[in-house]
């Protein structure tokens, strides 16, 4: 019975440790994914039958903690996970402490590893604060509707995006231009010189409840912010 509690709880923990993270990134995770790497995570519990001593266990459940993000954001590039990691982490030494996240024992070992390690975690913890910090009114909920679909982004407003046609703003996203629509070529300034950029007619785009009806959506594989899937026109600048 001890077990099956001590499994609840770790399931419980791991659960809220993940959702935190994916609130804090808006990765937008699944509810099944989370319960997923809630529940890969709580296999920690085997420790207590292993004969092993806690800097094992220290690197077992380091394994885990990375299967679990795997199996709960994915991979998408090597920055990608490791920023949820190291969020990840950052969560887990808010909500449950570094002792308990790790199930270290007080021994010899144990302390020689905080000692090393902890200077390492504030480091992390300040840096990631200052970013979120910068980077957190930067990031909104964007709805993009077409005629026969809506989009549900996450958008980073940003002033090196200032590209219109006919009033018209454009936004642009790293999606793939998969809807049957009529595309509009637009002349678009790069590092590299000009090129075009294929653009559809939206009905109207959503920011943080501010509607916008005069937009167009652009597709680019050079659209790359972490975090993102859209690039906000800088004259949406109201929304903040």
């Amino acid at each position: 019975m001890y077990i099956e509690i001590l499994f609840l709880f770790n399931l419980f923990l791991d659960f809220l440790i993940l959702m935190t993270t994916n609130i804090l990134l808006k990765r937008k995770a699944k509810v099944f994914n989370l319960l997923l790497g809630a529940f890969i995570g709580s296999l920690s519990i085997i420790i207590l039958f292993l004969n092993i001593n806690s800097i094992q266990g220290i690197i077992l459940k380091i394994y885990l903690s990375i299967l679990m993000n795997l199996f709960t954001f994915y991979y998408k590039n090597l920055k990608y996970t490791v920023y949820n990691i190291i969020t990840f982490y950052i969560v887990s030494i808010s909500l449950g402490g570094f002792l308990y996240f790790f199930k270290l024992y007080f021994n010899y070992s144990s302390f020689l590893f905080l000692f090393i390690i902890s200077p390492i975690i504030i480091y992390i913890y300040l840096k990631q604060m200052k970013l979120f910090k910068n980077r957190e009114n930067k990031y909104y909920d964007v709805l993009i509707y077409l005629e026969n679909n809506v989009l549900s982004l996450t958008g980073y407003l940003d002033s090196g995006n200032g590209l219109k046609h006919k009033n018209n703003l454009v936004i642009i996203t790293n999606l793939k231009n998969t809807f049957d629509k009529h595309t509009i070529l637009i002349p678009c300034k790069t590092i590299n010189g000009t090129s075009l950029i294929e653009c559809i007619k939206t009905k109207k785009v959503i920011v943080n409840s501010l509607v916008f009806d005069k937009v167009l959506l652009g597709f680019s594989d050079n659209m790359n912010i972490e975090g993102a899937e859209v690039l906000l026109n800088k004259e949406m600048e109201e929304i903040k």
